[in-house]
C-alpha cells in the first residue's frame, strides 16, 4: 500500500500478528522492501513486520532531490504516525541503518530498539570520490553500469556463483531503481557524520556486519558498537554488504535472539 507522508507517497507492507510488537525494516541504497523477504517470512508469526520503500526507491514516489537524512527520518516517523504505530523495533541495512540512527536520536520514544546492519556512522573521506563517480554514472548512463560493481560489494564471489537466483533478484532491484532517486539518496548519506552523536542513543542496539563487507567493513561496525552504550556486535562469516540476503538464516537468527531479549512477542 502507498501512504501519503509529507507530500510523498511511501510504499509499504505491514503483515504479521495483530497486536504484537512492530519491527520496521529499512533497506539499503538502490534496493527495495523486497530485500527483507526472508526476515519477514521468519518473524511474521510472532511480530508485526513493517517494510517500506524509501523515497526515490521501489514503488514509493521519486520527488526532486537532493534528499536529506532528516527527510528520510521524517518519512519513517510519518509512516508510523499514519499507521498508528506508537513505537517500533527498527532494523536498517546500510542507508536504512543511517535512518535508524537518526530516528533513535531525534525521536527516541518511537524507536524501541535498533539493529544496525552493514552500515556506518561516518564514511571515510576517500569515499567522496566513489560517491561522485556513482552520481556521474547514474546521471549520464543510468543504473546498468552500476549493477555489477555493486554486486561485487554486496555479495561474495562464492555467493554470486552459487546463488544466482537470489543475486539476480537483487540485480533487478538495482536495475529498476530510478536514477534520479538513487542520486538524490546518495546526497542524503554521503556526508553522514553521526559518530559523536550516537553516544546519546539509549535504546538497546545490536550491530550486525558481514565479515567480508568491503563497503561498510567490520572496523566501522566496531566504531558504532563502541560509541553506542551497551551495543552488541555480531559478525557474520561468509557474507558481504547485503548480509541479510547472503547470510539470511544467521542474520535472521541474530535479529530474533536480540528481539527475544528486548521485545515481548505475541503468544502463540
Amino acid at each position: 500500500m502507498r501512504i501519503p507522508v509529507s507530500g510523498v507517497a511511501i510504499n509499504c507492507v505491514l503483515e504479521g500478528r495483530a497486536g504484537a510488537p512492530v519491527i520496521t525494516f529499512a533497506h539499503s541504497l538502490a534496493a527495495t522492501l523486497g530485500l527483507w523477504e526472508a526476515q519477514a517470512a521468519a518473524l511474521a508469526d510472532r511480530y508485526q513486520v513493517l517494510r517500506y520503500d524509501a523515497r526515490g526507491h521501489g514503488e514509493s514516489d521519486v520527488p526532486p532531490g537532493p534528499y536529506t537524512l532528516d527527510q528520510m527520518t521524517g518519512d519513517l516517523i510519518g509512516l508510523l504516525d499514519a499507521l498508528d504505530i506508537r513505537e517500533t523495533h527498527f532494523v536498517g541495512l546500510s542507508m536504512g541503518g543511517c535512518t535508524g540512527m537518526m530516528a533513535a536520536l531525534a525521536h527516541p520514544a518511537r524507536i524501541a530498539s535498533l539493529v544496525l546492519a552493514d552500515t556506518t556512522s561516518r564514511y571515510a573521506p576517500e569515499a567522496a570520490v566513489m560517491w561522485a563517480d556513482r552520481i556521474r554514472t547514474a546521471e549520464t548512463a543510468g543504473m546498468e553500469p552500476l549493477i555489477e560493481p555493486t554486486m561485487r560489494i554486496w555479495f561474495t564471489e562464492r555467493f554470486r556463483q552459487q546463488a544466482k537466483p537470489a543475486v539476480d533478484r537483487v540485480r533487478d532491484m538495482l536495475r529498476r531503481t530510478e536514477p534520479r532517486g538513487y542520486v538524490a539518496a546518495i546526497r542524503a548519506i554521503a556526508d553522514v557524520d553521526l559518530t559523536d552523536a550516537i553516544a546519546a542513543i539509549r535504546c538497546p542496539t545490536l550491530v550486525v556486519v558481514g565479515r567480508d563487507d568491503p563497503g561498510t567493513p567490520v572496523a566501522m561496525a566496531e566504531v558504532m558498537r563502541a560509541r553506542i552504550p551497551g551495543a552488541g556486535l555480531v559478525v557474520l562469516p561468509d557474507a558481504a554488504h547485503a548480509s541479510c540476503v547472503e547470510a539470511a538464516a544467521p542474520f535472521t537468527d541474530a535479529v530474533a535472539r536480540f528481539l527475544a531479549r528486548v521485545a515481548a512477542p505475541a503468544g502463540r
